[in-house]
């Protein structure tokens, strides 16, 4: 008998070439060993509140009030909620054509589009339009949806940074397209050398591959470098010379943990630099509730914003979205939450500022008891986390650890991970499920875990790396360097 249509030899090929190492092997090994009573701690996604971030409360008693809207008749009502989040209840609640169980246009509410508009005209100081804003499921979806409006087929590349988020590689691989990858360096604090970008974009253009658009992260994931200005206008500059579009994912950009690189986002920059780049380049801009002292990622909010894209392309995005009705509705009030927050005055105002003030000071701190603990431990290397939720540390491997790695027929930083994971319950994620330099290794671990757990976490670390490194250096001479 021939096969069926969904069994695994008659599938689409390009869902089978899909991987995400984020959710791959290794979170698999930690769900089993969870399941058998060991203690897991699950780094290896950035989902905040999983790992104990208190939700916000301001945004959760608004969106309590819309999902509940027969509690604004209560008359005790005013015991329970503050004025100003009945009063946003009753706004978003007027949006909306039958509450929150009611489809919404497909680009999103209107009216909270228009607030993502004045929100973005505020951050950028230049004027937004919400007929070209997208609200999603999160920002991935977003991503998706113009991935697949760019991408025709396999002679079509899309330039992403390595290491990079495995959203890109596996998105582009299920709408059938090419990834183009141009290497951050980490020597210099994973920064961008344009003549690496055009060498990548000049090799792919050898093997037939034409390159459509570019995608910046920033800050980074899994990297964590914020881009300055000077940065963004090399990149836009570029864009300009080479026709492409500009896939700005700046879901972390309120994840800074320093001062001399604030983010500054994509779009600021290409309004800044005035005609002909200013009218010329097409972007595209990604943002989330999911990220962020929000931290909201099961709500799954985002949205995307259009720059210089033509009216008919705008349309055929429009009718795309429109193939799945709505993006759900609760999410749409978060994000007019994160974007339009209680203002100075506001009842509210005092603790939404000290909650979420604490929320970004805290993983400050925990970038830093991160980042130094990884530099304590032997063989390790790691640059400080500027931005967005994780650190990325090299795993400088003996080459009796990669041998031993080969005869088990892992890849060397799957091994060391899959054996860190054993050891002490750390779940993260193997460099190589971002991409790496060949003969490199890394891991990615979020700086998410609780502030009063981490040195616990960072101790049971060097621990197991150091008896790691014990046994797999022969002793003749291995160093850091």
């Amino acid at each position: 008998m021939s096969p069926k249509a969904l069994d695994y030899e008659s599938l689409n090929e390009n869902v089978k070439k899909v991987q995400y190492a984020v959710r791959g092997e290794l979170y698999l090994r930690a769900s089993e060993l969870q399941n058998e009573g060991k203690k897991i701690i699950f780094t290896n996604v950035g989902n905040p509140h999983a790992l104990g971030q208190k939700p916000l409360t301001f945004p959760r008693q608004v969106v309590a009030l819309c999902q509940a809207p027969f509690l604004l008749d209560d008359p005790n009502v005013g015991l329970l909620f503050p004025a100003d989040a009945i009063a946003k209840a009753k706004h978003y609640l007027s949006l909306t054509s039958g509450g929150l169980g009611a489809y919404s246009d497909s680009r999103g509410l209107p009216g909270i589009r228009k607030e993502v508009a004045e929100f973005i005209e505020r951050r950028d100081g230049y004027p937004s339009d919400p007929e070209l804003i997208f609200l999603t499921d999160g920002a991935s979806k977003g991503v998706m949806q113009i991935l697949n409006t760019i991408i025709r087929g396999a002679g079509d590349g899309i330039l992403v940074p390595v290491p990079q988020y495995p959203l890109y590689s596996a998105a582009i691989s299920l709408f059938g397209g090419s990834l183009v990858p141009y290497y951050l360096e980490e020597t210099a604090n994973w920064g961008l050398d344009i003549n690496d970008l055009r060498q990548s974009v000049a090799v792919a253009r050898s093997n037939g591959i034409t390159v459509r658009a570019m995608v910046i992260i920033n800050p980074g994931n899994p990297t964590g470098q914020c881009l300055s200005e000077a940065n963004l206008r090399e990149i836009l500059r570029y864009c300009y010379q080479e026709n492409l579009v500009l896939l700005g994912d700046e879901v972390y950009q309120q994840n800074i943990y320093q001062d001399e690189r604030p983010f500054v986002s994509a779009r600021k920059v290409l309004m800044g630099m005035g005609p002909p780049i200013s009218k010329e380049v097409q972007l595209v801009s990604f943002h989330t509730v999911s990220k962020g002292y929000w931290g909201e990622c099961g709500q799954r909010g985002g949205y995307f914003e259009m720059t210089n894209i033509p009216p008919k392309t705008v349309d055929e995005i429009y009718k795309v979205a429109s193939v799945s009705l709505s993006p759900n509705v609760p999410a749409q009030i978060f994000m007019g939450l994160m974007v339009n927050p209680p203002k100075p005055g506001d009842i509210s105002y005092q603790q939404f500022v000290r909650e979420s003030k604490g929320i970004i000071e805290s993983l400050r701190r925990r970038a830093r008891m991160m980042t130094d603990g990884f530099n304590s431990c032997r063989n390790v290397v790691c640059n400080f986390t500027e931005g967005a939720m994780y650190s990325f540390p090299q795993i400088r491997l003996p080459p009796r650890a990669i041998e031993a790695a080969k005869r088990a027929g892992k890849v060397p930083d799957v091994f060391y991970c899959l054996k860190l994971l054993e050891a002490t319950g750390i779940s993260t994620v193997p460099g190589s499920g971002f991409g790496q330099k060949e003969g490199v290794f890394h891991l990615r671990t979020t700086i998410l875990p609780a502030e009063e757990d981490m040195p616990e976490i960072m101790t049971s670390f060097k621990k197991f790396n150091d008896e790691f490194m014990e046994q797999y250096e022969d002793h003749r001479g291995y160093s850091r360097m």
